[in-house]
């Protein structure tokens, strides 16, 4: 059937030269090419099906490195293509810059985050590697990493992707003066868990005080409940050359895949946990079993930033953890509870390893329709990549019906 598509569509069944199908070859290759740098569909069965985001950074042979900024892009036959360049606000450039080495202090990873059976797309994904060289890392640099999964509305969620990481790099850059007294790792510990505190802190007040339309809650004149139905949640990660520091509030998750077993990094913070519950109830309100455990039966996560008409049985407080890291330490998944819900922690590290063998071929047969059979300088997708995208296909074959979003950062390729 492949070889009839491709008589009929060049219209020269009569000349099928060596030579001619090279150069046909290599023009399709050139056009699909192009098409998934600036958003268009590869084929006409993605045409109907805008509504989907994607982001992934690609690494290729050095010769032709990409940089590592968030570039788009997915298989044709996950059945998503990519968003133009200015739809999103997390995306750097319109197509990949190269350059002829790699940074040393960046870590490589894939970013995948896609609508699904979800009526509207809810989630966002925000990557910034070298976001500042602080004192407190001794002048070298720290890496953020975050996903943000909103509810009432992509509001909260959308306010979080373009600002939290702000914050955390303005409270880093503050002359932390706190008492040094313990050993150099509990100073160390003590100061990233208030930066991490204190940025939630200001995100969560930001979110609380601004509408819908931008603009602050007193000083606008739309409806007042806009500004108050729409949160999210949000997990983060600061990755160093010597610790991993993840701050969590809500119920998306990040694991660590460490020698093969996968450690959590965060708990979610569900409203049928029992110290979630105490808490809730000590704040006066209740937790009601509606299609699963929610608060005043109307919230299913029982911590979020934003959810003004929810305060304060509805916590912004994050839970942090400081993890030193290992050699034995091989990738972190950060992701959204639309990938948790259908998958357990084991067996998405299980999958990411997998994907990030060096043995495990790099295009495992997700990208037949953007590369074809031409290796010769062909930019192919990083095993970081690979890995965010399995997990995402997966998630949706398990019928996950929410909005799907993950990120795999490679440990073994950034510098220890």
């Amino acid at each position: 059937m492949t070889e009839i598509y491709r008589t009929i569509s060049t219209g020269r069944g009569d000349d099928v030269s060596p030579t001619k199908c090279r150069e046909r070859r290599r023009r399709r290759i050139e056009m699909r090419r192009q098409a998934a740098v600036f958003g268009e569909p590869s084929s006409s069965r993605n045409r109907d099906r805008t509504d989907m985001e994607v982001y992934s950074s690609f690494d290729v042979p050095l010769r032709k490195q990409a940089r590592r900024s968030e570039i788009g892009g997915l298989p044709a036959d996950i059945g998503v293509f990519l968003a133009p360049p200015a739809a999103s606000s997390c995306q750097k450039s319109e197509a990949p810059v190269w350059k002829g080495e790699e940074t040393e202090d960046e870590p490589l990873y894939g970013i995948v985050s896609v609508m699904g059976r979800s009526r509207k797309m809810e989630d966002s994904v925000t990557v910034k590697p070298n976001l500042c060289k602080p004192e407190v890392n001794r002048q070298r640099p720290v890496h953020f990493f975050a996903v943000y999964d909103g509810h009432g509305g992509s509001q909260v969620s959308t306010l979080c992707s373009t600002t939290m990481h702000t914050f955390v790099k303005e409270e880093l850059e503050q002359n932390l003066e706190e008492e040094e007294e313990g050993s150099e790792n509990d100073v160390v510990e003590r100061k990233w868990r208030g930066v991490m505190k204190r940025s939630f802190k200001r995100m969560d007040e930001m979110a609380t005080s601004t509408c819908v339309c931008g603009t602050s809650v007193p000083l606008c004149n739309c409806d007042p409940r806009e500004a108050a139905i729409s949160g999210s949640t949000a997990v983060t990660a600061v990755l160093t050359h010597d610790h991993i520091i993840v701050a969590n509030t809500g119920d998306s998750r990040a694991v660590l895949c460490r020698n093969g077993m996968a450690i959590p990094l965060s708990n979610d913070h569900k409203p049928d946990r029992p110290d979630e519950r105490a808490r809730i109830e000590a704040a006066g309100g209740r937790v009601l079993v509606v299609d699963g455990a929610r608060v005043e039966g109307i919230l299913a996560t029982s911590r979020a930033i934003g959810d003004r008409y929810l305060k304060p049985m509805v916590a912004w407080e994050p839970e942090v953890t400081f993890m030193r890291r290992e050699s034995g330490d091989e990738c972190l998944v950060l992701a959204s509870d639309g990938l948790w819900d259908v998958l357990s922690s084991q067996l998405a590290c299980d999958i990411a390893r997998f994907c990030l063998r060096e043995e495990t071929p790099s295009s495992l047969d997700l990208n037949r329709m953007a590369q074809e059979d031409d290796n010769d300088g062909e930019q192919n997708p990083s095993r970081s990549v690979l890995a965010a995208t399995l997990l995402t296909r997966l998630a949706l074959g398990r019928q996950s019906s929410d909005n799907i979003s993950v990120v795999v950062i490679h440990l073994k390729n950034s510098s220890q």
